[in-house]
């Protein structure tokens, strides 16, 4: 039993006070009436004021433990309980408060003889203390002290070539190692020499490793999309199981990569989320499967199933249909039907993934069968995040409103390896 299960709620301590004030006022009122005076009426008087003081010092006391109790049990981070009211661009930036955020960006690229590719740059900002800690630090503090750290995580899908290459890296968000800079209208989000810009109307990725690169110029052909209720993502029963999300679904993408010592020029299309949150998962849910999907009339699909232990969708479950023509329709999970058609082994961390699925969102006329570009996407992250997960290039063929369309997109699938246990 928690010490807010055991204190009398401030509302119970008003009552018990207000009793006593009625009591002891009748007592005086009793005194006057019968002419109780002299040493008597004083001895009386001096009891019901000691009693009273006591009686409001205890309230007081409990209020204030009641108060930092309510506090502990919300863990002390800023909490997403309704719509989100994005204002860009600065909520392209840092949201310091919450526990968990991150940038990330997937797309689909080619070179001018056809050759595919798929890439992921994905940094993340990590609170490792909710925002009061600050007030324990000493003062003056150490100029490497700090609450937040930044991990990244980068891959590049060679599909012609049968490669995957990933990297990951992480630091403090101190002394210029990682961070967020915003600058007037133009957003930086860096993890030592990664860096992603985010401008009015070109983003940028800039990473490198030694076995591959990226650098990638992004314009939005689609203004910002707002998830859920306005940018408010339910992933839980309660109100808090949620985050702030938003996505640019479709940009038009072009620039370099570097695989196997050679430098090739690409072009194709690319898809961005921003997401924070300071909830953890619900209890009885083990992972998640995302999507985002872009089709060749002009349409994009995003949709997330959260897996409970008994293999069923939580009703938390959603998707956003964004048409042609920039308009945006919120998906239930009763509106959208997600089946499994084959599975893939890892042969390093023995995790059994879905490697092929049939979408179909009845109301929208969408009907989907989606296949990997690339059996082996899987990403291990003992150096950062510690999850292992599948992330990777996906091909898409089906029929909306009863036409053919095609397309390409990115899968996420958490929870396979081992259950997620990481926040949202």
């Amino acid at each position: 039993m928690g010490v807010a299960e055991k204190m009398a709620t401030p509302t119970e301590n008003i009552i018990f006070v207000k009793q006593r004030v009625i009591f002891f006022g009748g007592l005086k009122r009793a005194m006057r009436q019968f002419e109780v005076g002299g040493v008597t009426r004083l001895f009386f008087k001096s009891i019901a004021n000691l009693f009273l003081f006591i009686f409001g010092l205890a309230a007081a006391i409990n209020l204030i433990f009641a108060y930092y109790a309510a506090a502990d049990d919300a863990d002390g981070y800023l909490a997403v309980t309704g719509p989100c009211r994005l204002v860009f661009p600065a909520d392209h930036g840092a949201h310091p408060g919450y526990r968990t955020e991150w940038w990330y960006y997937t797309g689909n690229l080619a070179t001018p003889d056809g050759r595919p590719f798929g890439f992921q740059v994905t940094v993340f900002r990590r609170q490792i203390g909710p925002t009061g800690d600050r007030r324990s630090w000493p003062e003056p503090s150490s100029a490497w002290r700090t609450q937040q750290l930044y991990l990244g995580h980068i891959a590049l899908s060679d599909i012609t070539g049968r490669q995957h290459f990933f990297a990951e890296d992480m630091s403090r968000g101190a002394l210029g190692l990682a961070g967020v800079i915003q600058q007037g209208v133009d957003t930086t989000v860096f993890l030592k020499s990664w860096k992603i810009d985010i401008g009015p109307r070109v983003q940028r990725l800039q990473v490198a490793t030694e076995a591959f690169a990226i650098d990638l110029d992004l314009v939005p052909m689609k203004s910002p999309v707002l998830h859920g209720d306005q940018g408010y993502s339910r992933k839980g029963d309660t109100a808090e199981r949620a985050s702030c999300y938003y996505s640019f679904t479709r940009l038009k993408t072009e620039g370099t990569i570097r695989v196997n010592d050679r430098e090739l020029a690409v072009t194709g299309l690319s898809w961005m989320d921003h997401e924070f949150s300071s909830a953890v998962l619900q209890p009885g849910i083990i992972g998640w499967d995302w999507f985002s999907l872009q089709l060749d009339n002009g349409t994009e699909l995003m949709l997330y199933r959260l897996r409970q232990e008994d293999g069923q969708p939580n009703p938390a479950s959603s998707g956003t249909l964004v048409n042609a023509d920039a308009t945006i329709r919120h998906l239930s999970a009763d509106d959208i039907k997600l089946t499994v058609a084959e599975h893939w082994q890892s042969p390093r961390s023995g995790g059994r993934y879905p490697a092929a699925w049939l979408v179909t969102v009845p109301s929208a006329e969408l009907n989907l069968s989606i296949v990997p570009n690339l059996a082996d996407q899987e990403m291990r992250t003992p150096g950062s995040t510690a999850v292992t997960y599948w992330e990777g290039s996906v091909s898409i063929t089906g029929e909306m409103a009863h036409r053919p369309v095609k397309g390409k997109g990115y899968v996420e699938l958490t929870g396979y390896a081992q259950a997620f246990e990481q926040p949202l």
